[in-house]
């Protein structure tokens, strides 16, 4: 008789959480995780963070040291890509033409970053930031020091790479579509909070634009041309307009997809014996009564961890909070909440946002819908407490700070 089989298409962490989980669940047919990159599978906030900022070793970003998966039966098959997947059959077609047979499979797929589309894009001195070779290439880069360095892009990955570029004594100069930097993830008000703390360490701005062409000779200095007519000389230029799902198994195969791939509660894609899970799903979420795809790390480990238990028979729902952090010069904070019901709602503050330390919480109704704690620590419990609890608080207790958050 044929030993079970999972397939994992992808070994990011969401992969290979789903694993991790599958093995320590006692799953014991055959894993296989298969990585379009030849590193094993390593987590990517490291990568725009302390790793790119000197301040951890490159090995700090792997999920597992490489023996482990020898030692748990996983096997890892790099540079290996998914092309489709056959459902009725449950064959996965792969780069080379291999068929893999599965009982269970789990795109695991990622997403890849968006590049710009404009003259002279293409250039060497050009940075995207993904993967970990980009991180290191950049990190030398930006490591010279003394260099111009440009940023398309204002969300979190650009400002984090700033500070980064900052850090090394780069002149830093950030180009962003919006009015404020970071407004769509956490509003005006707050994205001035991080305008300001990055101009006064330095770094210059340009709201409200876009790049048209990068031009500039081959052995020189590139010259970002900006939709106001501003032409900015640039040594080093980094894209980080976000990224888009990798659903290209999906659609081959014929999945639902809407921003990803549509996955109920528990990583159950449209055909039989699917999951997906990380980046490239898009997964229902009770808690909210709607789908909500989410690039961020915890995402990945919350899906891979429901996807292996419902493998594994058991009932499994999605019911993490989404949560990120982000660290930037003397900040650092974290976020938990639901964007969609977080984007219309009101902000109110406890602590003070001129010394910035604080906690911001959104309020729909008087019930807090996110949270994000800013220099404030040991918080994140509670914020994520009153946000499951669903109930409605008393806003001038809240945003007290005389009242331990527990006592809210």
């Amino acid at each position: 008789m044929p030993t079970p089989t999972v397939v994992i298409a992808g070994a990011g962490l969401a992969g290979a959480t789903t694993a991790t989980e599958l093995r320590e669940g006692g799953y014991e047919g055959r894993i296989l995780l298969l990585g379009s990159e030849a590193h094993h599978p390593y987590i990517r906030p490291p990568l725009s963070k302390e790793y790119l900022k000197g301040d951890a070793d490159r090995s700090e970003a792997f999920v597992h040291p490489d023996e482990w998966y020898a030692q748990h039966h996983v096997e890892f098959m790099p540079e290996t890509e998914a092309g489709s997947f056959d459902g009725p059959a449950h064959e996965l077609f792969v780069s080379g033409g291999a068929r893999l047979t599965f009982d269970s499979l789990v795109i695991a797929t990622g997403a890849s970053p968006r590049h710009l589309d404009v003259p002279g894009a293409g250039h060497g001195a050009v940075y995207v930031l993904r993967t970990i070779d980009e991180s290191e290439w950049l990190r030398s880069a930006l490591s010279v020091g003394g260099r111009r360095v440009v940023i398309v892009g204002s969300g979190w990955i650009g400002m984090e790479v700033a500070a980064a570029a900052r850090g090394y004594g780069n002149d830093v100069t950030v180009l962003g579509h919006a009015a404020v930097p970071l407004a769509a993830a956490i509003g005006p008000e707050l994205g001035r909070v991080y305008e300001q703390l990055h101009r006064d360490h330095g770094v210059e701005f340009r709201n409200g634009v876009s790049v048209v062409a990068i031009g500039g000779d081959d052995d020189g200095p590139r010259e970002v041309v900006v939709s106001n007519g501003e032409r900015i000389t640039a040594d080093i230029v980094v894209v980080g307009a976000g990224a888009a799902p990798n659903t290209l198994v999906a659609e081959r195969s014929g999945l639902d997809l809407n921003n990803g791939i549509l996955v109920d509660a528990g990583m159950h894609a449209s055909a039989e014996d699917v999951y997906a899970v990380g980046d490239v799903a898009n997964p229902f979420l009770p808690a909210i009564g709607q789908h909500l795809r989410n690039e961020h790390w915890a995402n990945a480990i919350a899906g891979g961890k429901v996807a292996a238990r419902s493998i594994l028979g058991q009932h499994a729902s999605y019911d993490d909070i989404p949560y990120f952090y982000s660290d930037q010069y003397d900040l650092g904070m974290e976020y938990s909440g639901y964007g969609p019901l977080a984007a219309d709602a009101e902000i109110v503050y406890r602590g003070d946002r001129e010394a910035r330390e604080f906690i911001a919480f959104w309020l729909r109704d008087d019930r807090v819908v996110a949270g994000m704690n800013v220099n404030v620590w040991d918080v994140n419990e509670e914020v994520q407490r009153l946000i499951r609890s669903g109930e409605r608080v008393d806003r001038a207790r809240l945003t007290d700070e005389s009242i331990d958050l527990a006592a809210v």
